[in-house]
């Protein structure tokens, strides 16, 4: 079993930039690969960004490439999400999610998640 908390999120003005961090208990935290996915209201939930166990591998939806970056301390139990020259459109809930592959966090199709925290860009 994972348990993931997010924090972080918070309000801020188009071109500014916010940090989420994603604390996961249990000792199989390294073994996961981990990954961040966002919900904006009346939308479905889109894949953001996720990261291997060892932090070797990262992938990034088109839309915030060059912007957003993943990365984990695995000696933390933490998994963050830097967010850049952020934009109205990226206002959404933003979940952690947890799986032992790489290839199902890519494929939103992981085992775990949190209950996310809210980002809100406003112009």
């Amino acid at each position: 079993q994972v348990q993931l908390v997010e924090s972080g999120g918070g309000m801020v003005q188009a071109g500014g930039s916010l940090r989420l961090s994603c604390l996961a208990s249990g000792r199989t935290f390294s073994s996961h690969a981990m990954g961040w996915f966002r919900q904006a209201p009346g939308k479905e939930r889109e894949f953001v960004a996720a990261i291997s166990w060892n932090g070797g591998s990262t992938h990034y939806a088109d839309s915030v490439k060059g912007r957003f970056t993943i990365s984990r301390d695995n000696a933390r139990n933490t998994v963050y999400l830097q967010m850049n020259s952020l934009k109205p459109e990226d206002t959404a809930i933003y979940h952690c999610a947890a799986d032992l592959y790489l290839k199902s966090v890519v494929a939103n199709t992981v085992d775990y998640w949190g209950q996310g925290t809210q980002v809100s860009v406003f112009l």
